[in-house]
């Protein structure tokens, strides 16, 4: 399998990749990571470009991209970006839309698996679990931000802050519970990376956020050539297989 990937990522290199480029900043959102990072290995070792990788929920990534660091590419959600747009700090027409994420509700492998069929029995699994992991609510996490909003239409949401265990970002959550440190979270099922971690499901369409992610070159950017090729190779035909199992869905 792992042939196969470099292969297919190579013919994209080979077609698109410019001279010159030796090093892209790329900050990008958690819930890419998985993705980004087996991609970036792979178009590396077939280009030589190297990368910079900043990764984060959305507080974080604000935060970096206002700090005025050299960054070639960011990879945000659909707010972030539009933020981005509306101050003029991205490239006008460089902008593509990757696909779109939903959040997952998991449990730490072996251990039994909650009903979430509906948003009451989401409900009812956040209220016996002991500790519920999730993101620092002041970083600005998608999953956090939705966990938050539904915890407090159901009433729930001091019970959820008291068995609160504070995570980093989706990433940090789910490898709480597969630890052992959390019974249970709720996080970007494109997030969970973790060995021990196991996805129960997708939240019940009432509850569930599905948050667009896409990718811009900034007008600052050193290496806007080397940018927009990069981000042909993660777009090219052969690659929607790898995007669909890595748990992303198409825009419809």
């Amino acid at each position: 399998m792992l042939a196969v990937r470099a292969v297919t990522l190579a013919v994209a290199v080979l077609a698109a990749a410019p001279a010159g480029a030796a090093e892209l900043n790329v900050v990008a959102a958690g819930a890419v990571r998985g993705i980004i990072s087996g991609m970036i290995d792979d178009y590396s070792k077939q280009s030589g470009l190297k990368f910079n990788l900043i990764v984060g929920p959305t507080g974080q990534l604000r935060a970096a991209i206002a700090s005025g660091k050299p960054t070639d590419l960011v990879i945000v959600s659909a707010p972030l970006m539009q933020e981005m747009e509306k101050s003029g700090k991205i490239a006008p027409g460089s902008r593509t839309d990757l696909g779109r994420v939903g959040l997952g509700v998991v449990v730490r492998e072996g251990t039994s698996s909650p009903d979430i069929s509906t948003p009451e029995a989401v409900k009812a699994a956040l209220i016996k679990a002991r500790t519920i992991a999730y993101t620092d609510p002041k970083l600005g996490g998608t999953s956090v931000e939705q966990l938050m909003k539904f915890a407090e239409s159901f009433g729930i949401k001091d019970e959820v802050i008291r068995k609160g265990l504070i995570s980093t970002g989706g990433n940090d959550a789910a490898a709480k519970v597969a630890d052992g440190e959390a019974d249970i979270a709720i996080v970007p099922i494109t997030d969970i990376h973790a060995k021990e971690a196991k996805l129960v499901g997708p939240l019940p369409e009432p509850i569930q956020l599905w948050t667009v992610y896409a990718a811009a070159i900034p007008l600052s950017s050193a290496s806007p050539d080397a940018a927009r090729a990069f981000v042909a190779a993660l777009t090219a035909p052969a690659m929607r297989d790898r995007w669909a199992k890595a748990g992303w869905q198409p825009l419809k």
